[in-house]
């Protein structure tokens, strides 16, 4: 544990175990009257007066400075290091143990910040989003507090993409187009963080039905203008930003850039940043096009023309990189490539997939139970179950077979019944809605509608009596 206290307090109580007086720690080079001071917290020791008195003290000055020995820090440092190690080996439950304890037991602010960091990355993991969002909060104002220390970019890309998580797109799209532009302004337009801001923001604006945004988004980060890049690898891009930072005066960020371009030298290509990326522009193209002709889109939503064909065919060519995808994004890669092959006018082959997919039970059963916290992993699960169900539904009546896709579209109705309301999950009744019509169950796709509003926080208006039966009411 820490020393006791401030810098003070930790002299004066080694001080009164030594059984000195403040005229004898302060000796010749001292004051009794500036031992005093330091004592009462009213001066703070220089680097050299901290070395003097821990020397007559019999301690170390690193104790005196923050209260923990230098073997005790060091075993601290390994201790965060092997959580965030833990972390990327998938357990985030032990990660966010070993966290806790580093921040119980060091006052080191570097050190505290690390490991706070590790903690929200932690929570994240652990579905837990919104105690992750409180973390990565406090992480954000405390980048802004003191930019020569640390960098707001982590900060913000992970709040960005935990609001996305939870629903909340005005923030995770606000948060993201800053964070772009912040890249974008250094000059850094390759890497990991542009690539996971790129992938929030399309995955946002979809969300929000704004498929022109994420089309004109994704060229931009999957087609960049001829010459725009240069052939340099990823490292020499973060000096460069690195650098851009430094001269602004952003010493933060400069020392995050800097990391980052160190870090990258191994010259391992991200494949997995760039599948992600990949995968959320696929859903982009799917999402910007008009499966069913004959079915009008509700409320006003139309989706702008397109062309099927070719978006279907782009997706499945960004889908080639999916196999280095885990868990969600998998099964999220599984569902899009389906949804691309009924645009093809391959219906078998998605019908095939998704039962495969289906039976393995992968996907969460529909008389699961879920937890009413909208970010958590079951819920996210669940939709994901729907949403397969709703694309096996759509393979169905692109084969002519309406019976067989009522009873998937019924199936999946039952199971989005149990998750908790939301824009995702409105998203998902809008779409159940237009299933139902295009297979011929107008019933169906009015209470899908109908529950799509409920689901974002609205309420269908009351029907008017006729103005004859006014007078009666």
């Amino acid at each position: 544990m820490p020393g006791p206290g401030n810098v003070g307090e930790r002299v004066r109580n080694l001080r009164l175990t030594r059984r000195l007086s403040q005229a004898q720690l302060a000796g010749h080079d001292l004051s009794d009257s500036y031992i005093s001071l330091i004592e009462s917290g009213k001066r703070t020791p220089t680097p050299t007066v901290l070395r003097m008195l821990a020397e007559r003290l019999g301690c170390t000055p690193e104790y005196l400075a923050e209260g923990v020995e230098p073997e005790q820090r060091a075993h601290l440092e390994v201790r965060e290091r092997h959580a965030y190690l833990t972390l990327l080996d998938g357990d985030p439950a032990t990660a966010e143990a070993g966290f806790d304890e580093v921040l119980a037991r060091s006052d080191d602010p570097d050190l505290t910040s690390r490991a706070r960091w590790g903690r929200a990355r932690a929570l994240e993991e652990l579905g837990r989003t919104e105690a992750a969002i409180a973390l990565f909060e406090e992480l954000r104002e405390q980048a802004e507090r003191d930019p020569g220390r640390a960098s707001w970019l982590p900060p913000v890309i992970a709040l960005a993409r935990c609001y996305h998580s939870v629903g909340d797109l005005g923030q995770s799209i606000s948060l993201g187009e800053r964070a772009l532009s912040r890249l974008q302004h250094l000059g850094l337009e390759v890497g990991n963080e542009h690539t996971e801001v790129g992938r929030i923001l399309l995955l946002a604006y979809v969300d929000r039905s704004d498929p022109e945004r994420a089309h004109t988004l994704g060229r931009r980060l999957l087609v960049p203008v001829d010459g725009e890049h240069s052939d340099a690898p990823a490292s020499a891009h973060y000096q460069q930003a690195s650098s851009r930072a430094l001269n602004e005066g952003a010493v933060g960020d400069a020392l995050y850039l800097a990391d980052q371009a160190l870090a990258s030298r191994g010259g391992d290509t991200p494949l997995r940043a760039q599948a992600r990326l990949n995968l959320a522009a696929a859903r982009a193209l799917l999402r910007g096009v008009t499966p069913f002709t004959t079915a009008p889109q509700p409320y006003g939503m139309e989706r702008p023309p397109g062309d099927p064909r070719k978006a279907a065919s782009e997706a499945l060519d960004l889908l080639q990189t999916a196999s280095v995808l885990e868990g969600a994004e998998a099964t999220e890669s599984t569902i899009e490539r389906s949804r691309a092959l009924v645009l093809l006018g391959e219906p078998e082959r998605a019908v095939s997939d998704l039962e495969e997919f289906l039976d393995t039970g992968l996907a969460l059963a529909a008389t699961g139970t879920v937890t009413s916290e909208p970010g958590t992993d079951l819920a996210a699960r669940a939709r994901k179950s729907v949403q397969a169900r709703l694309v096996l539904a759509r393979a169905r009546i692109a084969q002519g077979d309406r019976p067989a896709a009522l009873v998937v579209l019924r199936s999946a109705s039952g199971q989005l019944n149990g998750l908790p309301p939301g824009r995702p999950v409105a998203h998902v009744f809008r779409e159940l809605g237009e299933l139902f019509e295009a297979a011929g169950d107008a019933l169906g796709a009015a209470a899908a509608y109908r529950q799509a509003l409920e689901a974002a926080g609205l309420r269908p208006a009351r029907p008017q009596a006729p103005a004859r039966d006014l007078g009666r009411v």
